[in-house]
């Protein structure tokens, strides 16, 4: 079995100096899951090759962070991610988009990406993402026409959390406006950063950072179980 797993490109912030990119643990943690299920894992992201990683991101104290920025293998998926070009859909299970807010950017509208999520989806498979990672999913179309999140439950990163990231002012958008915009059923928690995760059938999205390692565990339990 298959998974896929989109990481951003993108680095920069427009008026802030320091870096964005990938929330690292929104990777480790829902690759470090699949592994352990013994799940291939291949890594893609819109430009392909080495993966930018936000720096408030970069928490040694995780384990699982520490345990991947050690391991040759992970690190050699990570530094030459493929290109969408390279990726045949029809071999995929699942789609998972990570976060970090570069993919804000990146994300929304590159139609490769769309497509693979579209077969992905459209061949019985999952399709799931977590925090600014949800933003690869609203422009996503199916073949009858219909955004894929409309009419679904879904959630993201909140307006509340981005306000007290102290980044609102840099993001291109407000995630949780657009998800609603786009017809989706948008849930959070009570709590800003608490993990929660929403499901409804085939698509699984998780809130925040915290929130990744759910949402692989929830993707297993689905893949596998049922």
């Amino acid at each position: 079995m298959k998974v896929l797993i989109v990481c951003t490109n993108h680095n920069t912030y427009p008026t802030k100096t320091g870096k964005t990119g990938l929330w690292l643990s929104e990777l480790t943690h829902f690759y470090d899951l699949m592994t352990a299920r013994r799940v291939l894992v291949d890594i893609v992201s819109p430009n392909g090759g080495a993966i930018p990683v936000d720096e408030r991101s970069m928490d040694l104290k995780d384990e699982i962070n520490q345990k991947y920025l050690t391991d040759p293998v992970f690190l050699s998926k990570f530094e030459n991610s493929l290109k969408p070009s390279d990726i045949e859909a029809r071999e995929y299970r699942l789609i998972y988009f990570t976060g970090g807010n570069g993919g804000m950017w990146d994300f929304p509208d590159n139609t490769e990406l769309q497509n693979i999520t579209r077969r992905i989806y459209e061949n019985n498979g999952m399709v799931t993402a977590v925090c600014h990672g949800v933003s690869g999913l609203l422009n996503v179309q199916l073949s009858d026409g219909n955004f894929l999140i409309q009419d679904k439950y879904v959630t993201g990163f909140s307006h509340v959390e981005e306000t007290l990231m102290s980044f609102v002012s840099e993001v291109p958008f407000h995630l949780e406006d657009r998800l609603k915009e786009r017809g989706a059923h948008y849930t959070k928690a009570m709590i800003p950063f608490v993990e929660f995760i929403e499901m409804d059938e085939r698509l699984i999205t998780g809130q925040n950072p915290n929130s990744a390692r759910k949402v692989a565990s929830k993707a297993l339990e689905e893949l596998f179980e049922k």
